[in-house]
């Protein structure tokens, strides 16, 4: 037998024309949080073709699923996943390439395991990474509890080796008022378009009080159809992050203060909910960081160590990190356009993404052979 690294990158290699393709597939399918139905069919299809025993329905989720190929080895040798996410954007599509993060786990399952028979591997596909929160829910399932190493890469307008996310809690906001003529009879109106104005200002105002590495954002979705009809009720939707779980629950209250102020200003009814579990910050394994970055550099890419960009952003994969040894790196797709940004997801499916797709499930399954290998 030759290098094992080197016959997994050939693994990899071998499969190309099938992983570009397995990305493409999912990024035209572009199927938002919870919907991924197709999405999680075409990944598990693929598996099922490369030897991987597929179970769906994980944790009561119709689009979760494990995929296993069990290892002829001992059972007390160390279990590897590899996390999929394969959901969109509402109107932006795969913008943040979780088409790239899906095939990308496949392939460096699928050549782990052809190389390595003896160890247990297995995908993890994660629904609704994109504020639902779908790894949480399989964690709190025991998803999670046989594995011990996670790994994933994410893609992102360059290579940054450290994943550095803010802790989130992602929140629904809602005001109800009272429906007037705004001409007519303005004083029997109770403005809920005004109420998160209001807010809004007060949370502008609060920005000089908060501690660096904190961010608070959101959008006003619904506000009011008739310009000339006082709106009754407005709903928005709101992320406050921080540094950590820790730092981030007093933050949260003095947010909701601002939206209770909005509520009192304007003689409005206030509600609000948390829509998913809040994702904590990420707990890097540092000999799997170094595994990685030496397989990297061996491959000819340069992952930056620092913290900027796309490897500040907030992810359910850090509550995960919390109990399983993970490692969540950020792959360039070279292009000037950011996460998030329409053009990112043109840019999902350019050579240079499918580059990233087949070096990632390279580096991934090299990484994993490292961490076996160490472990056994």
């Amino acid at each position: 037998m030759g290098d094992p690294k080197q016959l997994v990158a050939d693994e990899v290699r071998r499969r190309s024309g099938s992983l570009v393709g397995l990305s493409h597939a999912i990024h035209a399918l572009a199927e938002v949080a919870w919907q991924e139905h197709a999405s999680a069919q075409t990944l598990t299809e693929w598996l099922a073709t490369e030897g991987f025993t597929v179970e769906t329905g994980q944790a009561g989720l119709s689009t979760a699923f494990v995929a296993t190929r069990t290892g002829s080895g001992s059972d007390s040798g160390p279990r590897v996943a590899f996390v999929a996410e394969y959901d969109a954007l509402p109107g932006l599509g795969h913008a943040c390439g979780h088409n790239i993060i899906a095939s990308a786990a496949c392939g460096a399952a699928a050549a782990l395991a052809a190389v390595v028979p003896e160890l247990t591997v297995s995908v993890i596909g994660t629904p609704a990474e994109e504020g639902g929160g779908g790894k949480i829910a399989l964690l709190d399932a025991g998803v999670f509890d046989s594995v011990d190493a996670a790994l994933m890469v994410h893609p992102g307008p360059r290579d940054f080796l450290y994943a550095r996310p803010f802790a989130v809690a992602h929140l629904e906001v809602e005001y109800s008022g009272y429906g007037a003529h705004a001409a007519a009879y303005p004083e029997l109106g109770r403005n809920a378009a005004d109420a998160f104005t209001l807010a809004q200002v007060a949370i502008g105002l609060l920005r000089q009080q908060l501690p660096a590495g904190t961010r608070v954002h959101g959008i006003v979705i619904e506000a009011g159809t008739a310009a000339n009809a006082i709106p009754e009720h407005s709903v928005g939707h709101w992320y406050v992050r921080a540094e950590s779980l820790a730092e981030l629950e007093p933050l949260v209250e003095r947010v909701l203060d601002c939206f209770r102020a909005g509520a009192l200003a304007t003689g409005c009814e206030l509600a609000f909910h948390e829509t998913s579990p809040r994702y904590a910050e990420f707990r890097n394994d540092e000999a799997m960081v170094e595994m990685f970055d030496a397989n990297a550099t061996a491959l000819g890419r340069r992952f930056d160590r620092g913290r900027a960009g796309m490897n500040t952003a907030s992810t359910d994969m850090g509550n995960v990190s919390q109990v399983v040894r993970a490692i969540h790196p950020y792959i360039g797709i070279d292009t000037e356009a950011v996460n998030h940004q329409a053009a990112f997801a043109d840019a999902a499916v350019t050579d240079a993404a499918d580059r990233a797709v087949l070096d990632g499930a390279v580096l991934l399954a090299q990484t994993a052979y490292d961490f076996a290998t160490e472990e056994s």
